[in-house]
């Protein structure tokens, strides 16, 4: 039948008459189509339905980052720095859904974090901040508390003098303040440090996310005025949030 067609293709010297040869030769008319190169099945349950996707990550944080989010927590604030020796950063909200998966909640806000940039061991004096994820638990400032779920100690106890690296006025950097629990106990005001602190006093301490003053900070993480006011509502005690924190080779290991 095949001699036939090709007879018939060539003695008719059209286009459709040879390519109706050539699909043919090439197979592509048969009823089944060709076997597929070998390759990882698609994921599929026992009754024969699609495994749905796994929950979303948070998009550049590596395992051993991902591995210290507590499995309790929903909300993390991950500060991402532009380099190892960078103050400069950018803060993104994520939450938790319990399908879905991380989504963020935020745009990306810019932040300043320490004049020196990021270490894996801070030590006090070092003017660089520490990488890691820490909870965030306790809040407070010069300002009347927001609305904030966090506890909230107001006292003008908070009150930044002088200037910073870039001279700048420090004044109003503590207007709103939440405590990264970085080498202190959670529970209290962010003012208190009798100097018990857990790994000692020369690991530095006093870590907070503060209101930017439009420099590089000591240790801190510094983002605008609306920006804290509006984390400060965001925080929830029973969603065990967290703040992630480093620069992005750092975060994404």
């Amino acid at each position: 039948m095949l001699s036939t067609v090709l007879t018939r293709a060539a003695a008719a010297g059209t286009a459709a008459g040879l390519l109706a040869a050539g699909l043919l030769l090439g197979g592509c008319a048969k009823s089944t189509p060709p076997r597929p190169a070998a390759g990882p099945p698609h994921p599929q349950a026992a009754n024969g339905k699609a495994v749905p996707a796994r929950p979303a990550e948070i998009p550049g944080l590596g395992p051993a980052t991902r591995a210290d989010i507590p499995d309790g927590t929903s909300q993390a604030v991950v500060v991402t720095g532009d380099a190892k020796d960078s103050s400069d950063s950018m803060a993104v909200l994520y939450e938790r859904d319990p399908d879905k998966g991380w989504q963020q909640v935020s745009g990306a806000w810019p932040a300043h974090n320490a004049l020196n940039g990021w270490t894996d061991e801070h030590w006090a004096g070092d003017n660089r901040s520490p990488i890691g994820v820490f909870g965030l638990t306790d809040a407070g400032g010069r300002l009347p508390d927001p609305g904030t779920r966090l506890p909230y100690h107001e006292t003008p106890v908070f009150n930044a003098q002088g200037t910073g690296f870039l001279g700048e006025p420090l004044e109003g950097s503590f207007d709103y303040v939440v405590a990264i629990n970085y080498n202190r106990y959670p529970g209290t005001s962010p003012l208190y440090d009798d100097g018990s602190r857990p790994m000692g006093w020369d690991r530095g301490g006093g870590v907070w996310m503060h209101v930017d003053h439009e420099g590089p900070t000591q240790a801190c993480v510094s983002l605008a005025l609306e920006h804290m006011r509006e984390l400060l509502l965001w925080l929830d005690p029973k969603k065990e949030p967290v703040v992630v924190m480093g620069d992005a080779t750092s975060l994404a290991r």
